[in-house]
């Protein structure tokens, strides 16, 4: 009896590891593992934008589904940037499943990214700390264009807390409140 009794703990052992298991290996590869708050940092060389749509302090609606609970979210733009911006596909330093058209990356977090900008095709080295395993990791630009970028402060539509300096938004996912 005490011999059964072991074999079914230890059976009851492994099918709970393995579950521990999917369940980090899934929250790894969607947007659970980005980092949602930022320090409100800005890479070195960022410039700020003269004239932007949206001025710091303004109150905007955030019309992008970068993470769940983003997209409708009010939101208070507390940066505005000028610079280019890409869509990259990367697959991160800590192993896991590519991840494909990445919004948004900014020139300035690309390693060694000189003044000019990159086109859709070229291979970087991302400097970009946004997800887990996308510093250092070998990236190839989806899209490229030069615009004004925001960093924002946002209330998730699903709840929970204010999210602090999101980085990035682009203009065409802001709208007026």
């Amino acid at each position: 009896m005490k011999k059964k009794l072991m074999i079914l703990s230890f059976a009851a052992l492994l099918v709970l590891s393995a579950c521990g298991q999917q369940s980090a290996t899934t929250d790894h590869n969607s947007h659970q593992s980005m980092n949602h708050s930022g320090t409100g940092e800005v890479p070195e060389g960022l410039k700020v934008e003269a004239n932007p749509t949206y001025k710091v302090g303004e109150e905007v609606v955030i019309h992008a589904e970068h993470m769940p609970g983003m997209d409708g979210a009010k939101a208070t733009v507390v940066g505005a940037y000028d610079t280019t911006v890409y869509s990259v596909s990367y697959t991160p330093t800590t192993g896991g499943e590519k991840v494909t058209n990445h919004k948004w990356v900014i020139h300035e977090e690309i390693k060694d990214a000189g003044s000019e900008p990159f086109q859709a095709g070229d291979t970087v080295t991302l400097d970009a700390e946004h997800m887990e395993g996308m510093k250092g990791a070998e990236a190839t630009i989806d899209t490229a264009e030069k615009m004004t970028v925001y960093m924002v402060d946002y209330t998730p539509t699903t709840g929970g807390e204010v999210v602090k300096n999101h980085q990035w938004v682009v203009e065409s996912e802001l709208g007026k409140n």
